[in-house]
């Protein structure tokens, strides 16, 4: 499969080359920084939710198991293209600043847009403003693809339309079951597991301290 985005990636590699030191160094290693990032988001979000309800909590450990079904999937369609790597296929374009990915790795889809786009998206199920952050944390790793030249474009916008697809049908698929088992786990008598889950939303309902004070 090839694609005619040459020049575009020609630009955007020659821009990277004439970058200031401390920019090509950032975006060498800020790839693997966003997807930390992320991971700490996913934990904050499975804290938050073990005061809301079976759903919300459900949706929150979904987040980043869904992120991972979107990355196997990535992964299952890289032999199906085999694209080669910019760095090593488009002739005329500058050194790419990352080591340049052997033959066999293939280029498309980028695992990274698409972790990116599926982190974001589920995280967005998990709270909507999130977007704030998660949203432009994707874009630029993926762009981090690109500029430091071992991805076209195309690469990393399939990756993150990847991501986002498919972890939302994940969460959207196991959400029922999910439900289910974070109730059941809420009625636990093992501490641990009541640890894990929270204590869920409070209720004030008549038998509550709260509502006993009115």
């Amino acid at each position: 499969m090839t694609f005619e985005d040459d020049a575009l990636y020609r630009d955007i590699t020659g821009i990277a080359q004439d970058s200031p030191a401390w920019v090509r160094h950032t975006a060498e290693v800020g790839t693997e920084a966003g997807l930390l990032v992320f991971g700490a988001l996913f934990v904050v979000a499975w804290w938050r939710s073990r005061r809301g309800d079976p759903r919300a909590f459900a949706i929150a450990v979904l987040a980043p198991l869904a992120t991972a079904v979107a990355y196997v999937c990535s992964e299952l369609l890289k032999p199906v293209v085999e694209e080669e790597r910019p760095c090593r296929a488009v002739a005329g374009a500058v050194s790419s600043l990352a080591q340049c990915p052997p033959t066999g790795d293939w280029s498309f889809p980028s695992n990274h847009a698409t972790i990116a786009g599926g982190a974001a998206a589920a995280l967005a199920l998990v709270r909507w403003t999130a977007v704030r952050v998660t949203v432009p944390l994707a874009l630029l790793m993926a762009f981090s693809r690109v500029f430091v030249g071992v991805h076209y474009p195309h690469d990393v916008v399939a990756g993150l339309l990847l991501g986002a697809v498919v972890a939302v049908a994940a969460v959207r698929l196991g959400i029922r079951p999910a439900r289910r088992v974070a109730g059941a786990m809420r009625d636990s008598s093992a501490p641990v597991v009541r640890w894990v889950t929270g204590p869920g939303a409070v209720e004030s309902g008549a038998g509550s301290p709260a509502h006993r004070r009115r």
